[in-house]
């Protein structure tokens, strides 16, 4: 059954990969139901009661995307306790959800929860060695995902996102953080060297439609380019499409834990999920710039 016969609730809908996926399941004409309160005010996922109060109104819902979190490496460390309790306990509620209104299927927003690579690329039987509260959060999330399909049958699909990047990400993120500071004449970044795995957000909105779409009962999938570009790389390219001369300065600061190279391996997701990425670095940043 296709997604246009689904009801289905989407869990940050008004953040970046939220919005995008939303635009897209309306226009498959599925049936999207809104975690609100009765004035339109967004509810509390961290709050058990007040999602437990909706639990009439959710019962016809087939399907969650779960992809509400705190997302910034940062702040975990400045506020652990604020990136726990949105991570692990939203994530509890919403399979909660799904357990009360007999929900048959969740889609969880992970992250890239490896750690330093043993090998490269990275596929999804590669250990697991999250290194900041943000990654150690998100794999906590897929730990209690695992708990509810083993102990109450609940489908769960999980997705491993490298740098997911694109048109309305926020301005603290690499990508727009560059293309923002063109129109100043100076580019200024921490550290060159990082090489990142970035995956257009088109194509990470394709991976979770084939994700609600695919009829397994638990998985795990990588999704990325299958490709690594340094901080250097990124900008050179963003510089090259802008068209002008702009100064590039680095402040030689190197972020706590940081992982030099990765870059994922899609085998699986190409196989069973027959998703690939479609859009290359250059295209993506060609458009990003292109909007400016």
């Amino acid at each position: 059954m296709g997604l246009s016969e689904k009801t289905i609730l989407i869990t940050g809908e008004e953040g970046f990969a939220g919005r995008h996926l939303l635009d897209a399941l309306k226009r498959l004409n599925s049936s999207m139901v809104s975690l609100k309160d009765q004035n339109g005010k967004r509810v509390d996922i961290r709050d058990k009661d007040l999602i437990r109060g909706r639990k009439r109104e959710l019962e016809d819902i087939d399907i969650v995307y779960h992809l509400a979190a705190r997302t910034a490496v940062n702040s975990s460390y400045e506020s652990p306790h604020a990136t726990y309790e949105t991570n692990v306990l939203g994530t509890l509620n919403m399979l909660e959800l799904c357990r009360l209104c007999d929900i048959d299927k969740i889609v969880y927003a992970s992250s890239y929860v490896y750690g330093t690579p043993q090998y490269l690329p990275i596929d999804e039987k590669h250990i697991t060695s999250p290194n900041n509260p943000y990654s150690k959060s998100k794999l906590l999330g897929e730990e209690l995902c695992r708990s509810y399909h083993e102990d109450f049958g609940i489908k769960c699909i999980i997705f491993r996102p490298f740098n997911i990047y694109g048109p309305g990400q926020r301005a603290d993120f690499l990508i727009p953080k560059i293309i923002s500071s063109l129109s100043s004449g100076e580019v200024v970044v921490r550290d060159p060297e990082p090489k990142r795995d970035f995956v257009h957000i088109t194509d990470m909105v394709d991976a979770y439609i084939k994700g609600g779409e695919y009829q397994g009962d638990f998985d795990i999938f990588n999704i990325g380019y299958g490709k690594s570009y340094s901080v250097k790389e990124i900008i050179e390219k963003i510089i090259s499409i802008y068209g002008s001369n702009i100064k590039v300065g680095y402040e030689g600061e190197r972020r706590k834990n940081e992982i030099m190279d990765c870059y994922a391996d899609t085998a699986k997701a190409r196989a069973t999920l027959h998703w690939r990425p479609l859009i290359s670095i250059d295209e993506g940043l060609q458009m990003m710039v292109g909007n400016q």
